[in-house]
């Protein structure tokens, strides 16, 4: 038998509950995310927006995904169009395609998907007979200007509340010239057009409740299949390097009643509970919201908790979900470098959290490292394998740590801070793999520190940096690209002078730079003071001989 794309699709539909059945609106709205069906299947976010669309009689909105490896070669061998999941319909027959973009490396999918569906990446190109392009997300959120040149426009915060007036403008203004429509939706508040560029203060939900927030559709292909529920969004512990502590400062919960009936909706469908927020153990009332989803004789998981806060009616309710392994995220090794970061949870309440999970059950942990992080020195580094250490014998079962290069993100205290040198990360590594290679049970895993340049490029790009991506792909033509464009990667990956203009200035998050200033400022107060000398090998600030 033939093999078929169509076919393909509605086998993948052909799973799927809940599915929703307006395909008449006279707007298409197509909602792509730049990652394959497992990935975005499990991003709250497009089931948010998938809802919230197709509840107006008016608009049809429609999913895309990337597709898998061999399909997409399969699609590129015979010269097919990217198309939808619920009718089959080309890409580029929607009147508008909107992206949820919620990591840098998925910039390159982007760019792939719009040429699989026969669309223009550069905005500039395309014509009053094509769609316009929107991007939503934490990416589009924080800083656009990496991808300025293929949409028309940004989403900046909360979609529930920018949508809307959005959509209605679309429909409003559908018979005017492209320019003249770009220019209407610049004047929404939360809406950035390049084209039109000006000061935009990013929107939020002030009532949570308001909006609702789980799986809108359920299929068993997700990579949590789980019915997804959100608890709370913002967080207010303002980690020095998370941009979610800073630009959804503001933690806004769901009130404990709204979640017990979106439980009790989600009980027909038999999975488990999957519940999203910051910080779950954060949530005033999780205590209560465990024991009613056990109670409901269902299984839960969580997004995240923090180790200064998670109880034990909450791990024990993990436990009792099947739960192998917890993980925690300590991020940093040593006290001095807790304090730098601002984490708020000693060594005390890691070993707590760890204890919890024991007396629970669970005998293996997942352990969560950054390095090269400001102010940091080897000294910290070799803390993380000591502390390391310590857990492993605490612990006696299985340990993974996940070590990652430090990324600078812009709206947080680290904006201006340079991405370590990558002699100094390899250095870093090969410390906590000589530490620990002793420790038997211990597996240490971490992305190339490459890659992770690239991430930090994106993360703080310019415009410049959008006419590479306009012409990438992967992420290995995006380094060939760049290096062609005659760009220096170490422009990218310095250290920011505090008064130098900011890709992302004219984007209002709520706050002044001044106070992220501070905030590093106050970070500084904890770095080392013992003096360098000729031949030193462990300063992680002025790593010259790295």
């Amino acid at each position: 038998m033939a093999w078929s794309y169509e076919d393909d699709l509605r086998r993948k539909i052909s799973r799927e509950l809940n599915l929703a059945e307006n395909f008449g609106g006279r707007l298409k709205f197509a909602l792509a995310y730049p990652n394959f069906y497992r990935v975005g299947m499990s991003n709250l976010g497009i089931h948010i927006i998938y809802a919230l669309l197709n509840s107006r009689r008016e608009v049809t909105c429609e999913r895309f995904f990337l597709p898998e490896q061999s399909t997409l070669e399969k699609i590129s061998r015979a010269n097919l169009s990217l198309l939808s999941m619920e009718t089959q319909t080309p890409l580029n027959k929607f009147q508008v395609v909107g992206f949820a973009v919620s990591f840098e490396p998925d910039y390159f999918n982007v760019v792939k998907m719009l040429k699989l569906g026969k669309i223009n990446p550069r905005a500039s190109q395309r014509t009053d007979f094509d769609p316009i392009t929107i991007a939503g997300g934490p990416c589009a959120t924080f800083n656009p200007e990496p991808l300025a040149e293929i949409f028309d426009a940004f989403v900046i915060g909360e979609g529930e509340v920018i949508l809307p007036p959005l959509i209605d403008e679309i429909i409003s203004s559908e018979n005017l010239p492209r320019l003249q429509r770009l220019e209407k939706l610049s004047q929404i508040p939360g809406v950035y057009v390049p084209t039109f560029p000006k000061k935009v203060s990013r929107q939020w939900i002030k009532n949570l409740d308001d909006y609702p927030a789980h799986s809108t559709i359920l299929t068993d292909d997700a990579e949590f299949n789980m019915y997804l529920i959100e608890t709370a969004r913002g967080c207010g512990r303002h980690c020095r390097f998370c941009m979610a502590g800073y630009c959804f400062r503001r933690p806004r919960n769901r009130s404990l009643d709204v979640l017990k009936s979106e439980i009790l909706h989600a009980k027909k469908f038999g999975k488990k509970i999957g519940l999203m927020g910051a910080a779950i153990s954060d949530y005033p009332q999780i205590d209560e919201l465990c024991k009613f989803i056990l109670g409901e004789r269902l299984q839960m998981s969580v997004a995240s908790f923090r180790a200064d806060s998670v109880t034990f009616e909450l791990v024990k309710s993990l436990a009792a979900s099947g739960l192998k392994t917890l993980t925690i995220a300590p991020e940093v090794g040593s006290e001095k470098m807790r304090r730098v970061v601002n984490k708020g949870i000693t060594e005390e309440n890691i070993f707590s959290a760890i204890e919890l999970g024991l007396s629970a059950g669970i005998k293996n942990f997942r352990l969560y490292f950054m390095i090269g992080l400001p102010f940091e020195e080897l000294s910290d580094v070799e803390a993380i394998a000591e502390l390391s250490a310590r857990v492993k014998k605490f612990c006696n079962g299985r340990l993974t740590l996940s070590v990652n290069p430090f990324v600078p993100k812009p709206f947080t205290p680290f904006q201006w801070s340079p991405f370590a040198k990558k002699k100094y990360l390899d250095a870093a590594l090969k410390i906590l793999r000589g530490q620990l290679k002793s420790v038997r049970g211990v597996e240490i895993i971490s992305e190339s520190v490459r890659s992770s340049q690239v991430q930090a490029i994106l993360s703080r790009g310019d415009k410049k940096i959008s006419e590479v991506v306009l012409q990438s792909e992967s992420l290995q033509e995006f380094r060939q690209n760049f290096t062609a464009a005659g760009l220096d990667e170490n422009f990218y990956l310095r250290e920011i002078p505090f008064d130098e203009n900011l890709p992302w200035d004219f984007l209002n998050q709520g706050f002044t730079k001044k106070y992220l200033r501070d905030e590093f400022n106050r970070a500084g107060e904890f770095k080392s003071t013992t003096p360098c000398f000729d031949g030193c090998k462990r300063c992680g600030v002025c790593n010259e001989n790295f």
